[in-house]
Order: structure tokens, then C-alpha cells, then sequence
């Protein structure tokens, strides 16, 4: 579709806002709401695939039920009277972070671990709601002017896994430099393969390169498979060595030794950022706004139970007792006393009505 189409008859494409090898996107007028929203178009020959379809309405379907500060929300999707897939999302200001990175080249500390601490939370509810994004990478994670991070393209990724391996290796191998190991190797990914993905993230920010980079796919798929990234501070000396060693642990090879889910990296993270022996706690501002972004509850997607809300706030400091000795009561003790007295009186008196009713025999 062009500039000035009508989708589905409601929304009116105004202008495109990027394109890549999976679809387009474009800045459009909801015309029953009244609203700007953004519209992804995704191209024809995945929207004629039949397997597809089905797998997008369902994951979209479950994308469209999370509800969170720091994800894009899903206002609408479906298939347009020409049979392409389409989705509505809210309209965000600002720019992907592959566009930022390429023009500042890396993030300071201070200005990156507030981002990553965003992207954690969003994702985390995901992953608790029963969602694995599948696709981490710069170019879906959305910054806006007032440093908001919001995680775009829940569930595409997954929905076309459906498709089969030489309609999709454009699509699977568009950006490999993020994809997990066991990504690379063809198994299924898990919120582990998320937080992998994140550490991938997270390096190429601090650093200014990514990890891994070689010429083809196979390549690539090896490196992630087998080598071991060049230490962070080769590039960057004076990055904190306790943050080097955060991603070094995410970027591990197999999933059991990262953090399991992005909801543990944000907790590792958080507490990084509010140490005071680092650079970055001045900057971080962990304000209460930012710290119950891990506090939200998920909305349930698959199954639908009311989940419990989870913490992730420094561990409040165990409760201090004091020692002093308490006061004795003088008062109490001497009616103890008194009372122990009074019985032991009475003991005389029972003995005598025993033995007058119980005569020893002579």
C-alpha cells in the first residue's frame, strides 16, 4: 500500500515511517476513533501464507492482551480485503535504539542501565504473562524523547516460525547478531533466549559493536554456538566491572547459567544501579516511578490465572531489636508469691479431710 491508502476502510495511511525486509510501517489517522496510530504492513508473500495467518492472529491476539508502560500496545490486527496482514499499534514518539546507537555510537553507563532497566520490566511481565518475544534486538526497542523505552513486536517473530525455511531465512537471519544460541541452532526459544538477547543488547550499547559479527549466516550461527565475546573494557576501560561481568553471565552459552527471565536480570541490574560505590547511582534516579515498572501486574494470556505481584526492590534491611534488659514488675512478683503461699497453706487443711474420710486401717 501507499501514502494516502485506506486500510480496512477506518485507517488512513499518511506517511511511512520506516521499512524493513519483513514489512512497513506507517504513521496513520484511526478515522472511527479519531486517533494517530502506527500501522505495520507485513509483506505479501508472508501475508499469503496460510499457516502463517493463523499463528499471527494467535499470537497477535496474545500480544494485544499485555498491558504495560514499557510494551507497545496492540489496539488492533487482522488481514485487509486484499489479504494483506496487518497490525495496529500505539503511535510512539522518538526513535529504535539501532537508530540511536548509529548516531551517538554506544551509551554511557549512566544513560544506557536506565533503558535496559525499562526493557527488562516490559519483557518480564511478558514472560510471567506467558510470552516469549523470540526477536530482541535494537531495532525493536523504542525510545522516546523523554528517555521511555517501550519493547515493540511481541509475537511476530514466533508467528513466523510457522513458515517454512526458505521463505523465511530473510526474515530469521535479517539481524543474527542477537539470536540466542539455541536460537541459532533451530530449537525453540525460551525467555532465557530473551534475556540472551538482551545481554547482546546491552554489550553492543556499552561498547559501541556487537559481540559477534561475520559474513554469513553459518558464521554467525557458530559464533553464537561457540565463541566467546571480547571483553567489554578492550573497548571501553573504564566500563564497571561489575557490569561486565552482569553481561558476560547473560551472554553464557547455555540458558541454566544466564538469569532464567528478564524479571532476575532487572533485579541484577536495578541493584547495580543503586550501589554507591558506582558512577552510575547518581545518574540512575531511581525514582518510585521507575522501580514499580517491576511491580506491575501481567495480564494473563495463556492460561488466564490472577497472578500475584512481584517485588523487585532492594530487600528491606532485617528488623534491629535492642538488648536492653526489661524491667521487672515487682508488683506481679509479689502476688506470685503471695498466691504460691496461700496454696501451700491450704495443704494442712486437705490432708485433714483426706484422713477424716479415709481413717488409716489399724
Amino acid at each position: 500500500m501507499k501514502e494516502g491508502a485506506l486500510l480496512n476502510k477506518r485507517y488512513q495511511l499518511l506517511d511511512r515511517l520506516g521499512s524493513g525486509g519483513m514489512a512497513g510501517v506507517f504513521r496513520a489517522r484511526d478515522l472511527m476513533l479519531d486517533r494517530y496510530v502506527a500501522v505495520k504492513l507485513l509483506r505479501e508473500d508472508y501475508s499469503n501464507n496460510a499457516a502463517f495467518q493463523e499463528s499471527f492472529r494467535q499470537e497477535a491476539r496474545a500480544a494485544a492482551n499485555l498491558s504495560h508502560p514499557n510494551i507497545v500496545t496492540v489496539h488492533d490486527f487482522g488481514v485487509d480485503e486484499n489479504g494483506i496482514v496487518y497490525i495496529i499499534m500505539e503511535l510512539v514518539p522518538g526513535k529504535d535504539m539501532k537508530s540511536l546507537l548509529r548516531q551517538r555510537g554506544r551509551f554511557t553507563v549512566q544513560e544506557g542501565i536506565p533503558l535496559i532497566i525499562q526493557a527488562c520490566a516490559g519483557i518480564g511481565y511478558a514472560h510471567r504473562a506467558g510470552l516469549v518475544h523470540c526477536d530482541i534486538k535494537p531495532h525493536n526497542l523504542l525510545v522516546t524523547p523523554d528517555q521511555r523505552l517501550k519493547v515493540t513486536d511481541f509475537g511476530i517473530a514466533r508467528a513466523l516460525a510457522t513458515i517454512t525455511p526458505g521463505e523465511k531465512s530473510d526474515v530469521v537471519w535479517g539481524s543474527p547478531q542477537y539470536f540466542s544460541p539455541e536460537q541459532a541452532a533451530g530449537e525453540a526459544p525460551s525467555p532465557a533466549s530473551d534475556v540472551y538477547s538482551l545481554g547482546v543488547v546491552m554489550y553492543e550499547m556499552f561498547s559501541g559493536t556487537p559481540p559477534f559479527a561475520a559474513s554469513t549466516p553459518a558464521e554467525m550461527a557458530r559464533q553464537h554456538l561457540e565463541a566467546k565475546p571480547i571483553p567489554i573494557n578492550e573497548y571501553v576501560p573504564d566500563v564497571p566491572i561489575a557490569l561486565e561481568e552482569i553481561i558476560m553471565k547473560v551472554l553464557a552459552k547455555e540458558p541454566s547459567a544466564r538469569y532464567r527471565t528478564a524479571d532476575q536480570l532487572g533485579r541484577v541490574l536495578l541493584k547495580f544501579g543503586m550501589k554507591r560505590d558506582e558512577p552510575v547511582a547518581p545518574a540512575l534516579n531511581l525514582t518510585p516511578e521507575v522501580a514499580t515498572r517491576f511491580e506491575a501486574r501481567p495480564t494473563p494470556v495463556r492460561p488466564r490465572p490472577q497472578p500475584q505481584p512481584v517485588r523487585y526492590a532492594e530487600p528491606e534491611p532485617e528488623l534491629e531489636l535492642e538488648s536492653t534488659t526489661p524491667e521487672i514488675d515487682w508488683t506481679l512478683v509479689g502476688l506470685g508469691l503471695g498466691a504460691l503461699i496461700a496454696v501451700g497453706g491450704l495443704i494442712p487443711f486437705w490432708m485433714y479431710i483426706w484422713f477424716l474420710y479415709n481413717p488409716p486401717i489399724r
